[in-house]
């Protein structure tokens, strides 16, 4: 029996405290033996984590384990997704200072110096649990913190997998292993707690009760918001061009990404080539009839939870779920839905975690600004917003009216909001949504959130006092 095993299995019958404090201290004995690491050796650690997931076949491996083991999402979406976040990640990551002198400032002679946040605590979500470690693992290391993970129960046979090949190539760089744990099973919701409670930094993505569980546990936070994104359509939009990169974000991993549009708002004047350029791309319109038998399959309570055995399921799947027989639904890339309302009563104008989008027809670019606030205020407050439009003055309007952390341009939502290397957003698959969603963080979280400084001032020669009576000279005037 390994060594590793053998402890999982101690764990198994310790309390949850304990077994969290002991993870915690191999943690900071792996941070203490890379405490010296130069620049060149960080970044090799950050590489070694992202390849231990990019290599071809191991990424293809663990794609097939995430989607057998939890029932969500695409194969092959998942293994293009891996493969995109870990290069884009570590594209943004190489060379970048995190050791050291990272910042200097010779006018007011400042110095910054890059010191480790410690023990960061992740709690992964069953939608992602392969790249979503990869990603944080990587960042973490990037600034030589280590890190601990704690799985959902449906991901943790993939997170686990994760973190055996990282621990392979941190081996093989000559690294601690430690450097990159996973909490010993079986999963709980206790261990879970104590990791929140216990580690320096902690970073969750996933359920709205682990980040709110996450935010209560008065440990430094970088907890994330709830999705749900709206897109907007103008009038002067490209309906196909617009159509096609809502249809891919929609259909991409069968909308297991808290970046797929839940619903659109689209102006009157090209509501009708809308929606049927959308059908064209692959979408599938209902009729009253399996409309109001998919609200009841996708929330069964009265639209108080969503139905966990329709989330992230096939258009064909959710259709044999819901009793709907309409063969154009069952061949369909995504579901479509007319909206009738928002709020609580009318659950699909909110997040659906599934292949379903929710259209809306706006009477003008104001009512669809006015429709989006409403939608974003009952659920994905702060989190993203999409605008197609051929209008740099309306996006300009879009980004004042809407509050959201991201606002995308004329781009497919579920692949450009956690980054892109056609965008500036740095690559992640967690994203902040400000006081808005409750956050801290209104931005994308990045490698340099997992670093802190300290600033290192001296006496700036030939300083000048402030002058009061140049500073209220209005007030000084009479």
């Amino acid at each position: 029996m390994s060594p590793e095993t053998t402890r999982s299995a101690r764990a198994e019958s310790a309390d949850p405290e304990r077994t969290v404090e002991s993870a915690i201290e191999d943690a900071r004995a792996a941070m203490a033996a890379v405490e010296e690491y130069d620049q060149a050796q960080v970044d090799e650690l950050a590489r070694a984590v992202g390849w231990a997931v990019y290599e071809a076949d191991r990424c293809r491996e663990l794609s097939e384990l995430a989607v057998e083991t939890t029932g969500l999402g695409v194969v092959e979406d998942k293994y293009r997704k891996k493969r995109r976040k870990i290069t884009g990640a570590l594209a943004e990551m190489l060379g970048e200072p995190t050791v050291g002198v990272v910042e200097r400032d010779p006018e007011n002679e400042l110095v910054e110096i890059a010191k480790p946040v410690g023990v960061v605590g992740a709690v992964v979500p069953s939608t992602n649990p392969g790249a979503t470690p990869t990603l944080l693992s990587m960042m973490a290391v990037k600034s030589r913190n280590a890190i601990l993970l704690s799985p959902s129960p449906r991901g943790r046979a993939t997170c686990e997998q994760v973190v055996e090949w990282v621990r392979e190539e941190l081996d093989a760089v000559g690294a601690p292993r430690d450097l990159v744990q996973m909490l010993p099973p079986p999963v709980s919701k206790a261990k879970t707690y104590a990791l929140m409670e216990q580690v320096d930094l902690l970073q969750v993505t996933g359920s709205s009760d682990n980040v709110r569980a996450g935010q209560e546990s008065g440990t430094p936070n970088y907890c994330v918001g709830e999705g749900n994104p709206v897109a907007v359509v103008d009038e002067t939009a490209d309906v196909d061009a617009t159509a096609e990169r809502i249809a891919t974000s929609k259909r991409f991993d069968n909308g297991t990404s808290c970046s797929s549009e839940g619903n659109a708002a689209i102006v009157d004047d090209v509501y009708e080539p809308t929606v049927a350029a959308l059908g064209r791309a692959g979408g599938h319109l209902l009729g009253d009839g399996d409309r109001r038998r998919l609200r009841e399959t996708l929330f069964p309570h009265d639209g108080d939870s969503l139905n966990p055995e329709a989330i992230a399921r096939s258009p064909a799947e959710i259709a044999e779920l819901a009793g709907i027989e309409d063969r154009g639904a069952r061949e369909a890339d995504f579901l479509m839905v007319e909206g009738r309302g928002v709020g609580p009563e009318h659950p699909m104008s909110g997040e659906k975690i599934a292949p379903v989008l929710t259209v809306y027809r706006a009477e003008d670019f104001e009512a669809a600004l006015s429709l989006t606030r409403s939608i974003l205020s009952y659920e994905g407050a702060g989190h993203s917003a999409g605008v197609h439009t051929d209008s740099e003055a309306r996006a300009r309007r879009a980004g004042r009216e809407i509050d959201v952390a991201r606002l995308l341009v004329n781009q497919v939502h579920s692949f450009s909001n956690g980054g892109h290397y056609a965008n500036g957003l740095g690559a992640t698959l967690s994203e902040g949504a400000g006081t808005w969603g409750g956050n801290q963080l209104d931005e994308n979280v990045s490698f340099e959130k997992f670093y802190q400084t300290t600033t290192v001032a001296r006496p700036i020669e030939d300083a000048t006092e402030p002058d009061p009576e140049e500073l209220f000279a209005p007030y000084l005037a009479d």
